[in-house]
């Protein structure tokens, strides 16, 4: 039988919904999922056995993998076991810029695992190199010590350094020789391609020949993953940063269309009405104070 777990358990900080702790467990736990936060944990010594979903695999010192909201877990047989909990709500990840976000091993680590995870049996995780846990447990320790003296400005910093881990792991992953399945490494390619250059022209086969595979196995996992196709995908963040000039600038949704990786303006008109109800026009009108 699987429990409930919410973060204001945790914390009750409604401006900043996070917490890090140390997290020791001596004997099994019992399943449960996060009912609004997502968990990144960092196994720092000893070892366990991770269930998920009912699914088990061990896990070791120096794995590190990101549990979402609808995701149950729990861990048995622990030994010596000794984890870091980050626990935060999505949201969390708009700190993310873009050069992060096109990055594989963050599209894999944060996005894609532990959708996947969710959806399917599936055992992946990050392997951090002894040599690198030492940072890693660093980090993690600053971290902890601001959130427990609280001095000014410690969201900010904690906002960051979780940043900093962010990319210290991605890269990590990004470059760790170990058995990814090759399906989630050539999504976490075409998604880095697309949110890379996704306000100029592209097509799809040149996402698929990027990403290592062919257009037809390229439609197949996309949609298997995010319920939606590679062009889809892009054309929302087209309209995305749309919606953002829109708000932000006055200039002319000729220019928008131009600057969105749209060659016509009315075709920008089409899409944004049909996707929002509503013409780009009167979209920066109801927006406007």
């Amino acid at each position: 039988m699987s429990i409930n777990v919410y973060l204001n358990w945790f914390t009750t900080d409604e401006q900043f919904p996070f917490f890090i702790q140390y997290g020791g467990h001596d004997e099994d736990m019992q399943l449960h999922k996060h009912i609004d936060f997502c968990e990144l944990v960092i196994v720092l010594n000893g070892h366990a056995t991770h269930i998920v979903n009912n699914e088990a695999s061990f896990i070791k010192k120096g794995n590190a993998f990101v549990i979402n909201g609808a995701t149950q877990h729990a861990y048995k047989d622990p030994y010596d076991f000794k984890i870091c909990n980050i626990m935060f709500k999505p949201d969390m990840l708009k700190y993310a810029g873009p050069d992060l976000r096109a990055s594989q091993g963050f599209q894999a680590l944060f996005i894609l695992e532990p959708l996947y995870r969710h959806l399917h049996p599936y055992e992946s995780k990050l392997n951090i190199p002894l040599s690198n846990l030492e940072h890693v447990a660093s980090v993690i320790s600053d971290m902890i010590d601001e959130y427990h003296l609280r001095h000014q400005g410690y969201q900010t910093m904690l906002a960051s350094r979780f940043m900093e881990l962010a990319v210290y792991l991605s890269r990590l992953y990004e470059h760790q020789d170990q058995g990814v399945e090759s399906n989630l490494m050539h999504l976490a390619n075409a998604v880095s391609y697309i949110e890379d250059h996704y306000l100029e022209p592209v097509t799809l086969e040149e996402i698929a020949d990027k990403s290592r595979i062919s257009v037809r196995h390229l439609n197949r996992i996309f949609r298997a993953y995010y319920q939606t196709s590679p062009m889809a995908y892009l054309q929302r963040l087209r309209l995305e940063r749309a919606c953002i000039l829109l708000k932000q600038t006055n200039l002319s949704i000729t220019e928008i269309s131009y600057e969105c990786g749209y060659n016509d303006s009315n075709y920008l008109t089409r899409q944004f009405r049909k996707t929002y109800g509503m013409t780009p026009k009167a979209f920066r009108k109801s927006v406007q104070p």
